[in-house]
């Protein structure tokens, strides 16, 4: 049961006039290498005082390294005792790891508590233990980003066989049906012709679109996200003239990159067409808002890799959401929300973004669908 009681069990945020000691500095040039990582980490003794903690514990705690040091780890949670009895089970080599779930505290601008898996291991140097913070809910999001990315290439696989598979005989169902069409008279029957004509080409724009991102040469360049924010905007301005506010939220300080630019200008332009596809409403009511928004995001995890920087880019719309019944199925080929959708746009989107190790997630309740693409920088 999930629990708010104030840290007042322990005094965690203690003067900091004696965190330059020598066995601090020491501390700190030893366990330097810990603030390269996304995980929350402590270092700290046999009686629960904190010897080092890295930059992600302190942007988690709110409050400064020098605040942390030295004072009483188990005060920074909810439930100080379960800290103290592994911290004593490692002393005594009861056993060489421990694992359990607890309530991070927060003081700083009153958040609440994090839910952390909290992980204690004893370091080579006897009396000194790592205290690993996995905050529960980037766990999830890991797990989530596997199975995306673990159902994207089977998705890929999939419709380069079944494309592969469709095309070869429907070339000579459209064959069949012009000689066919050549040999009768009636003008009746050569509607019927015409019909199934029409249907192979229908089926095999659908093939060739499902092909692009294979067929196409990735063609690496020099990539301004902005310009191809602009591009995407210029187009979506041409095809919404009225009742449709875009707006740029810009941050001009990220850098170029290397990429595809076309490919990155089809993705977002496919993003931002559904988006625009799901705001008809809103647009005919002229109050819809597209909102494009980039930033630098520092320290992350995707795809089963650590950067060390990488773009943000939102695509956000204030329509009505995405339909709970497709929320977890968007980026499967053919899945539509809308009716006459081919439900491709997304997932050559997703291709596009994947050939440049990115990612793309969606997170939308009613009033608030965000897009987000991220892609590692140099």
């Amino acid at each position: 049961m999930r629990t708010t009681s104030p840290a007042s069990s322990g005094n965690w945020r203690a003067s900091t006039a004696s965190n330059d000691t020598p066995a601090a500095t020491a501390a700190a040039q030893r366990f330097q290498s810990l603030d390269l990582l996304a995980t929350l980490v402590a270092v700290v003794a046999a009686d629960g005082a904190v010897l080092f903690a890295n930059s992600a514990l302190e942007d988690a705690l709110g409050i400064s390294r020098r605040a942390i040091e030295g004072t009483a780890f188990p005060a920074c949670f909810t439930d100080p005792t379960a800290l103290q009895n592994a911290l004593a089970g490692a002393h005594s080599n009861e056993f060489a790891a421990l694992r359990y779930d607890a309530w991070l505290v927060r003081t700083a601008g009153n958040a609440e508590p994090l839910q952390v898996h909290v992980v204690v291991a004893q370091t080579d140097t006897p009396g000194e233990f790592v205290v690993e913070l996995l905050p529960l809910e980037a766990q999830a999001r890991q797990d989530r980003e596997e199975r995306m990315l673990g159902q994207a290439q089977a998705n890929k696989e999939l419709i380069r066989n079944l494309a592969h598979e469709i095309k070869n005989p429907l070339g000579g169902i459209r064959g069949a049906a012009q000689l066919l069409e050549m040999e009768i008279e009636s003008r009746e029957l050569k509607e019927y012709t015409k019909v199934i004509i029409h249907e192979a080409d229908r089926l095999q724009t659908l093939v060739d679109r499902l092909l692009a991102p294979h067929r196409r040469p990735h063609v690496v360049g020099d990539v301004n996200i902005h310009e191809v924010c602009e591009r995407v905007r210029s187009l979506i301005v041409v095809e919404f003239p009225k009742g449709l506010k875009v707006v740029r939220d810009y941050d001009i300080s990220i850098p170029d990159f290397r990429g595809d630019r076309e490919q990155l200008i089809q993705a977002v332009l496919n993003v931002a067409h559904n988006a625009c596809e799901a705001l008809t409403e809103r647009i005919a009511a002229g109050d819809a808002q597209l909102v494009f928004r980039t930033r630098i995001a520092r320290q992350v995890t995707f795809g089963k890799q650590r950067y060390r920087l990488a773009l943000e880019l939102h695509v956000i719309d204030n329509g009505p959401g995405v339909p709970e019944a497709i929320r977890d199925r968007i980026f499967f080929p053919l899945v539509s929300g809308r009716e006459g959708g081919s439900g491709l746009g997304l997932t050559l989107a997703q291709t596009f973004v994947q050939q440049h190790h990115g990612l793309i997630e969606c997170e939308s309740v009613p009033g608030r669908t965000d897009f987000q693409i991220l892609i590692p920088l140099p």
